[in-house]
């Protein structure tokens, strides 16, 4: 038959107060890094700016090229930022411009 375990066997639990204390007796706050955000702005890239930029151009291929990988890939738009309307955009006009020899197919 088990026998229940003692007191004295088990684990301490991470809600424990005797764990993270240094020896000044300050919790380890200050060995923390804080979580930053990927993105500062929510918005998409296109809705933002107004003007010239708000457009998705096929000929603009500095922009295109930020909006893919090394290998020639398209970022998602979780990581692109992009709104699912701007998004579809830049898809056809990377393969326009992958078709016009701008950009190339593969990395």
């Amino acid at each position: 038959m088990l026998k229940p375990r003692e007191r004295s066997e088990r684990k301490p639990d991470r809600d424990d107060p005797g764990l993270g204390i240094d020896e000044g007796g300050e919790a380890g706050a200050a060995g923390k890094k804080k979580y930053r955000k990927f993105r500062k702005d929510n918005r998409c890239r296109f809705c933002r700016e107004k003007g010239k930029q708000s457009r998705v151009d096929y000929k603009d291929i500095h922009i295109l090229q930020k909006l893919c990988t090394a290998q020639g890939k398209l970022f998602s738009r979780k990581r692109s930022g992009n709104c699912a309307r701007h998004q579809r955009a830049v898809k056809w006009a990377v393969k326009r411009a992958r078709y016009l020899a701008l950009l190339p197919f593969v990395g």
